[in-house]
């Protein structure tokens, strides 16, 4: 399998639009790279590719990506695209992938139910783009030869359809993490989860890779920062650090480990930072957009 990561950046990337933090303003001036909002391709041929999540930022992650570019007049090497969850942020790109090429589209049905629901993701012709509801813990494959199933891991509806009360630990096929394999390694994808649970552990105990929500390094980082008032758990995204952080957590695991949709203020983006050095001690890695690995 190879894996090209086209976006590790959380929801509004890095920079943020309308962000002046420290690692905003380091971004624009170039002293840490951009990083667009987060997505994952994979292959097992180089010519046939899935993609997980759709990016609002596709486009320009289409266009810097070469073995994702047309080789011919109207063609695309996307065979596929996955959805993990409804975030706007894994949705909205499929708005950008509209022009009338055909791919298959799979996710849950909570999943494809918010699709339905709003109207304006039928700009994406049916008749077109394929779409597949998968079911729990079913085997299908994303591509040829690669063998999928997603598993619900803890987490919570999409922000936009929030009511009074939050549940941000639901179990179900809102928030899905997906195992992948070409029948000699593994690899789990899973950029949204609220808490790792005895369950999340046995599931992923076999990966040669994982691919985990680094969202953010403490809980309460947004509200400490002054850009945001929420913390991390209530938006559904357990933290790198602390004694139930992911580092802790996923610590009995040997396989290669990375962080991806980590939010603009995480203090990992800086490379000389002691959260990055901690992380790597650790063994993950912070990866940037266009980081390609062989598995």
């Amino acid at each position: 399998m190879k894996f090209i990561v086209l976006g590790a950046a959380a929801g509004g990337g890095l920079p943020q639009w309308n962000c002046g933090c420290a690692n905003c303003c380091d971004a624009r001036r170039g002293v840490i790279p951009f990083a667009s909002q987060s997505s994952l391709a994979v292959s097992v041929n180089d010519t046939d590719w899935a993609v997980l999540n759709a990016s609002p930022d596709i486009r320009t992650q289409l266009q810097t990506t070469p073995a994702l570019h047309p080789t011919a007049l109207r063609h695309s090497p996307i065979s596929s695209v996955l959805l993990t969850n409804g975030d706007i942020d894994h949705v909205a790109g499929l708005l950008s992938l509209r022009e009338q090429t055909p791919f298959d589209l799979y996710a849950t049905g909570d999943i494809h139910e918010v699709l339905t629901q709003n109207s304006i993701f039928e700009a994406v012709n049916r008749n077109v783009v394929s779409r597949h509801q998968i079911a729990l813990e079913t085997r299908f494959d994303v591509l040829p030869s690669l063998e999928t199933i997603v598993f619900p891991v803890p987490g919570k509806v999409p922000l936009y359809l929030e009511g009074a009360e939050v549940q941000t630990d639901m179990m179900g096929e809102q928030t899905v993490g997906v195992r992948l394999s070409d029948g000699k390694r593994v690899a789990y994808y899973i950029p949204g989860c609220a808490m790792v649970t005895d369950a999340l552990l046995s599931q992923i105990s076999d990966a040669d890779i994982l691919f985990f929500d680094g969202t953010l390094w403490d809980d309460d980082e947004m509200i400490r920062t002054g850009t945001g008032v929420k913390t991390g758990r209530r938006m559904g995204h357990i933290p790198i650090s602390g004694e139930d952080g992911s580092i802790a957590m996923l610590n009995s695991l040997s396989c290669r480990k990375v962080y991806i949709h980590m939010n603009n203020t995480n203090p990992v983006w800086q490379p000389s930072s002691q959260e990055r050095a901690f992380v790597e001690e650790n063994g993950w890695v912070v990866p940037v957009d266009g980081l390609e690995i062989m598995l």
